[in-house]
């Protein structure tokens, strides 16, 4: 396959920002609100979100959903950010957001949507999880690029899906991990995809650049350690639901760099996910 019509694919994503269920300068506002720096008040922040009653039904059926198991029903968006903090209703929001791309649309049957966002929750836990560990400034922030590390991937199925079963096939054959057959491909990786339309979201390059660089995290120009953390996530994701899965991140040797025991952070990891269970939160974005 040409690079020149991973190139044209690369091209039309930008477009993708109209397919948001509400305006993507909600986002731009809600970042700036929400940043390290702001100090704007809780009501401007849940006036904000509030603004759209449909993304405000949506977020609140995911706060009161079993992923979270909160004791007493959450009403309001200012209760739902008091409970559960401005950044896990931030990265709701962007899932509500992602989840509703797949609305009206046929996916291959061989994706499974539901698996798609066990992993990209499965991600976000550990890499919230290890960013302490491994030295990196933001863990929120990994949560957030956790959940959409693999947009990518959930575009190509979307819009050019015979691609996406050529590339998953080349997996299986070539015996690689799915980046690697996606360079073989087209000479694009889902990263870049991914963060390409998160770009197009005005979201920070706090999130969209570990996104971009999580299957080559040493080539990211000023986003090294979110990048590394966020691909030894995925490895180990992987990992844990898969044990003989291949993958291309050499996990066990970057925390051992980091003096972190592989066998001692697989168990965390397991741990971690039977605790949090990444299906409830699939299950809640289907509902």
């Amino acid at each position: 396959m040409s690079q020149e019509h991973g190139q044209q694919f690369l091209l039309a994503l930008p477009g993708l920002r109209h397919d948001l269920p509400y305006s993507p300068a909600l986002l731009t506002t809600l970042y700036s609100q929400t940043g390290q720096t702001s100090s704007t008040p809780l009501e401007e922040i849940a006036d904000t979100l509030s603004r759209d009653q449909g993304l405000t039904a949506k977020v609140l059926t995911m706060a009161n959903s079993a992923f979270y198991g909160l004791q007493q029903e959450v009403t309001t968006v200012p209760r739902a950010i008091a409970v559960l903090g401005l950044n896990e209703v931030r990265s709701l929001v962007l899932a509500v957001g992602v989840k509703a791309l797949t609305q009206h649309k046929n996916f291959p049957k061989e994706f499974g949507v539901s698996g798609y966002w066990q992993h990209q929750l499965s991600v976000a836990i550990i890499a919230r999880h290890l960013a302490p560990l491994m030295g990196s400034v933001d863990a929120d922030n990994l949560f957030t690029a956790g959940v959409l590390h693999d947009l990518g991937k959930l575009l190509t199925a979307l819009h050019r899906s015979d691609d996406w079963r050529a590339i998953d096939a080349l997996t299986r054959e070539q015996r690689v991990s799915y980046s690697e057959a996606e360079e073989d491909y087209w000479g694009i990786e889902h990263g870049v995809l991914g963060s390409m339309v998160l770009g197009a979201w005005n979201l920070p390059e706090d999130i969209t650049e570990p996104v971009n660089w999580h299957h080559a995290p040493m080539h990211s120009p000023n986003h090294r350690r979110e990048a590394l953390v966020l691909c030894v996530a995925d490895a180990m994701a992987h990992v844990v639901a898969e044990p003989e899965a291949f993958v291309h991140c050499p996990w066990r040797d970057v925390l051992g760099k980091f003096h972190l025991s592989d066998s001692d952070m697989l168990e965390q990891v397991k741990a971690l996910l039977l605790q949090h269970d990444p299906g409830l939160f699939a299950a809640g974005l289907a509902a």
